[in-house]
């Protein structure tokens, strides 16, 4: 049988070696104390590969088949609610009878309590079936996590300090509706004119006289938009500064907003207009909805103004999982193109055979290896990190050098899932668009035919780079990230640059000199980008009095005024990032499991020559963009 998890055998070594699963079972399993939960690692285990067999062979055989129809049947609007396609329908229908909406809830709640990571390998494999079905899929436990996590931060949790088992949390109807397959929420962010800028967010979140909150405003692009459950981001407080850029974001509020309110006589109206479903090039059986609230009663998640930090958490998962989701996109568009090229014959040989069609091939499959190290490792971390923050909030037995060696474990692993989530959502999604254009490339005239399947792959790949942020937005966040660590740890990365260029020249491993210089190549380009911001911050200095110069060097960096030519190098700077992180991951790998130096070094014949063709653009391209963004302003200025 057809089976998405026993066939990839990459997949199988995080599962099988790959992970340190016994920290996150540990946690997950509050240290084997959670009443019917499992007693040791080897059952937990054993069941987290069961279901991963299961969804890894539904993926294959109930999905995979029928992503054709799924992709031409249309969901529509009847009578104001949304009518699912009917191969959509019996999907879901199936993922419910098989729980998988439950899959990381808490056993409280009826759920099955796995890590948030075996949830994220199932999403890979649904991806690879359909990515429409996987989105979708997505906003059933995902979001059910994401009202449990809410009001664990708010407050409105209770947990049992001797068993760490959830005695009441606030939003405990949704998140059970969630886990019978009966309801789904979604995110909405997204309006016209305020995508990526959220200080721009006109929607309204209203106090009336009674103490009851509503929501006005339109969102846009939501996807799965048609549910019960609405995550609102909307504007309760005025903005302080109009010419700040990001100064509206502290007047944002988080709600939740049901798409239906009940009237006093028990019948449901619905409160959230559905105006439009999107007709997009791509991931036509997931429904992408414009939604219009006109005074919609809402719940306060959190307090006033704390909706960007809400937001947060659910764009940071969101992102992991655009990951997966490109991730599962690339490994269908590798499987198709190499199935199709080992039968394929042309010039007395089958065309995988020939060089460069070999080389495509070659590639694809390292930079999938390479992003599922990545993928693995961010969603490790996060877990990690968010499981050892509820445990600071709710432990009540730590003394207080217990607590503060638990909480630098809690920020090591924050530090980590920080650094990696932004590069995996822009390698993943940029990797996914390349890939599957690869496979139309190399199914020639039959990728480009509805037939075979290569075309829809590169249609619903093109979206990946653009939504839960694009790609531009995760290279400046990275990079802000990146430079603005080397301004406050200035020696730690002395110490790195040092180190690297040191163990380049003189380790005896080749593979470890050729992973050092990638780093090498990274660092440097790191630091012109940085003496190149310092040497203009240095010039605002002049006619400034001598005591101010501290203040004014090494504190206020503002990354929008500051880092121009960064902002100009980001996408070089995160392809940069990402082959160093890749590069250190996959050595880590080879030398705990020696089988996986075949990966390192077929990931580094192309990483090393890559590394320093970007650190070379780096360092001598960009002065002449950067004057003529420069002429208009002095222009505009002397008019």
């Amino acid at each position: 049988m057809a089976n998405f998890f026993r066939d990839n055998e990459d997949l199988r070594y995080y599962f099988e070696r790959g992970v340190d699963w016994e920290h996150v079972v540990r946690l997950t399993e509050k240290e084997f104390h959670d009443e019917g939960g499992f007693s040791n690692l080897e059952e937990a285990r054993e069941f987290y590969g069961d279901i991963l067999e299961l969804a890894g062979q539904v993926a294959a055989e109930q999905i995979a088949p029928y992503a054709a129809e799924l992709d031409s049947q249309d969901n529509h609007i009847v009578d104001g609610e949304v009518v699912q396609a009917e191969r959509l329908e019996a999907v879901f229908r199936q993922l419910a009878e098989l729980e998988l909406h439950g899959l990381t809830v808490p056993r409280e709640f009826g759920g099955m309590n796995a890590p948030m990571l075996i949830s994220f390998l199932v999403s890979e494999m649904l991806a690879r079936a359909d990515v429409s079905v996987m989105t979708h899929h997505g906003f059933h436990g995902g979001m059910a996590m994401a009202a449990l996590i809410f009001s664990i931060r708010e407050g409105t949790t209770k947990v049992d300090p001797a068993t760490m088992r959830i005695t009441e949390t606030r939003f405990e109807h949704l998140i059970r509706s969630v886990v019978a397959g009966e309801s789904w929420g979604s995110m909405d962010i997204t309006e016209s004119d305020a995508g990526s800028d959220m200080a721009a967010l006109r929607c309204r979140g209203e106090l009336d006289a009674d103490g009851v909150w509503h929501v006005t405003g339109e969102k846009i692009f939501i996807s799965s938009g048609h549910g019960e459950w609405h995550y609102v981001i909307a504007r309760t407080e005025p903005v302080s500064d109009p010419d700040a850029p990001m100064a509206g974001l502290d007047g944002l509020s988080m709600f939740l907003v049901p798409a239906h309110r009940t009237l006093p006589d028990g019948t449901k109206v619905r409160q959230v207009e559905i105006t439009r479903l999107e007709e997009k090039l791509g991931h036509h059986a997931s429904s992408t909805c414009a939604l219009a609230f006109d005074g919609a009663q809402a719940e306060l998640i959190g307090e006033r103004g704390d909706g960007f930090r809400y937001m947060l958490i659910l764009m940071n998962n969101a992102r992991l999982g655009v990951g997966f989701e490109s991730l599962g996109l690339s490994e269908c568009a590798y499987r198709m193109a190499r199935e199709y090229a080992a039968e394929r014959r042309s010039m007395g040989k089958t065309i995988d055979r020939h060089e460069m069609l070999a080389d495509y091939l070659d590639e694809m499959r390292s930079d999938i290896e390479a992003v599922r190290a990545v993928a693995v490792t961010a969603a490790y971390e996060e877990e990690i990190a968010q499981k050892l923050s509820i445990q600071l909030r709710f432990a009540t037995d730590l003394d207080d050098d217990a607590k503060k060696k638990l909480q630098r474990k809690q920020k090591r692993h924050a530090r980590a899932a920080r650094r990696l989530t932004p590069l995996l959502k822009y390698a993943a999604a940029e990797n996914a668009v390349k890939h599957a254009r690869l496979a139309v490339q190399i199914l020639g005239g039959n990728g480009y035919t509805k037939e075979f399947g290569a075309e829809k792959l590169l249609r619903d790949a093109m979206v990946l780079p653009i939504y839960e942020g694009t790609s531009q937005i995760q290279a400046l966040m990275a990079m802000k990230d990146t430079l603005m660590g080397m301004v406050k740890k200035p020696k730690r990365f002395v110490a790195k640059l040092a180190e690297a260029r040191m163990t380049a020249l003189s380790a005896r491993d080749p593979l470890v000199r050729s992973v050092a210089r990638v780093k090498l190549a990274s660092l440097s380009a790191q630091q012109h980008l940085l003496l190149s911001t310092a040497a203009d911050k240095a010039k605002a200095l002049r006619g400034k009095p001598l005591a101010e110069w501290p203040e004014r060097f090494l504190k206020n960096w503002d990354p929008k005024r500051d880092f121009r030519l960064a902002m100009l190098h980001a996408e070089r700077l995160a392809r940069l990032l990402t082959q160093e992180a890749v590069a250190e991951l996959l050595l880590e790998q080879s030398v705990r499991h020696p089988e996986r130096r075949e990966v390192l070094e077929r990931y580094l014949s192309r990483a090393e020559i890559s590394a320093r063709h970007e650190a070379e653009v780096i360092h001598e391209y960009g002065e002449r963009i950067l004057r003529s963004l420069e002429e208009p302003v002095a222009s505009a200025a002397a008019e």
